[in-house]
């Protein structure tokens, strides 16, 4: 006898999904089991013991999970760009679906928006006096149970949060993708979903960059004004201090956004320091270094082979401890002048998980408008989506030899 597990949801494009789905509370489909009976040619022996063959499902889950952690306003759209644009093919909304859904969709990831799963509308969290930053504002029981569901392959009916009108729209038909990844205030707020991460990622901007990037955001896009911008930074910070920076502590990197030190009293913001902060011992992700792996190292790149206007450029690494774990810290302050010069800083990098040289300066200059490019956060975005990408293939690699070592049992 073999036995198989299903998923009913008819994405998978399995021989073995079964249709006509049941959906439970949560609004996922229901997980069954289907057992196959081999006829006596499916088993042989061995050592003179008779062996039954294994069968297994193509429905089996494969999917990994992602968790980015930011404030409102702090670059995780343009990081969520970078990452799929690393596994390729456009991220776009769901297809024949609500104009205004968040979800983004490309042929390998899946990215949701956490704020689908407030429980309050614009209206109610003001009637409350709550903000969206509040777990009170949330529902994590349906967030959990979702994240769960399509890590184990079964197809989930998520809710919306429309930004433009402030409401709770009808849901939307969610499968389960290769990569899930999950951005907002909280995917590491919650015990449960954390458990659920693959790999986590946190956008911690100080600050001081932050207003300046909120300022460039709502007054440039949104037509918001300058007193209702400090407003709203303002309300909102009890709530981001109490329930969305702890989760950096969690998170297996971050990447940290800082004034620059190399402009004495700098109040422009133009020129950032930033670092990349990662986690020592996880399973799938090794540290980027800097030309010797565990070293102390400061390094002023600009000359023959970089071009450096004013205020230069600089780097370091070396180890640290970062809530009481083990890390390893790379830093860049200041810009490039050129992004294509950018291969001469890539070749001393180590750990950065191309499969070609020069890959990381190609996603730049691919991408040479998106924000940051020129500088630390989009030279460490890149890197990360690289290490992510990296990660992923050694997790299917493993659970597809999964079955192979099984079979030598």
């Amino acid at each position: 006898m073999a036995v198989c597990t299903v998923y009913t949801t008819p994405s998978l494009h399995s021989p073995c999904s079964v249709s006509n789905p049941t959906k439970t509370s949560f609004g996922f489909n229901q997980r069954q089991q289907v057992i196959f009976y081999t006829s006596g040619r499916g088993s042989r022996r061995r050592g003179g013991k008779k062996i039954s063959e294994a069968l297994y499902c193509s429905a089996e889950a494969k999917t990994v999970v992602i968790g980015l952690a930011a404030d409102s306003g702090c670059g995780k759209s343009t990081f969520m760009r970078r990452l799929t644009s690393v596994f390729g093919g456009a991220a776009e909304p769901p297809k024949g679906g609500n104009p205004d859904s968040n979800t983004l969709i490309s042929d390998t990831t899946t990215v949701i928006c956490l704020d689908d799963y407030h429980s309050l509308d614009r209206t109610g969290r003001k009637e409350k006096g709550v903000t969206a930053l509040d777990p009170r504002a949330n529902n994590f029981d349906l967030m959990y149970e979702q994240v769960k569901a399509l890590k184990e392959g079964v197809a989930v009916d998520k809710p919306i949060y429309n930004h433009v009108t402030g409401l709770l729209d009808p849901p939307e038909l969610i499968q389960p993708p290769k990569i899930l990844v999950i951005e907002g205030l909280h995917p590491m707020f919650d015990p449960r979903v954390r458990d659920l991460l693959d790999f986590s990622i946190y956008l911690d901007i100080s600050n001081e960059v932050k207003f300046a990037w909120k300022i460039q955001r709502d007054m440039a896009e949104r037509g918001h004004s300058l007193e209702s911008i400090k407003a709203s930074i303002e309300a909102r910070k009890p709530d981001f201090d109490a329930y969305i920076d702890p989760q950096k502590q969690y998170a297996d990197a971050v990447i940290e956004v800082l004034p620059t030190q190399l402009i004495p009293d700098d109040n422009e913001g133009k020129v950032l320091r930033v670092r990349l902060i990662m986690k020592e011992g996880s399973k799938y992700f090794s540290p980027v270094y800097l030309f010797d792996e565990g070293s102390t190292i400061s390094w002023i790149p600009c000359g023959r082979k970089l071009t450096c206007s004013y205020p230069g450029i600089k780097f370091f690494y070396g180890p640290d401890t970062y809530f009481s774990h083990e890390v390893s810290v790379l830093e860049m302050d200041g810009q490039f002048d050129r992004l294509d010069e950018l291969i001469y800083v890539e070749s001393h990098l180590s750990n950065i998980s191309t499969k070609f040289y020069g890959e990381v300066t190609q996603q730049l200059l691919k991408h040479a408008d998106f924000p940051g490019s020129n500088n630390g956060t989009g030279l460490f975005q890149t890197i990360v989506g690289l290490k992510i990408r990296d990660l992923y293939e050694q997790i299917v690699a493993e659970k597809a030899a999964a079955p192979t070592e099984a079979t030598k049992v």
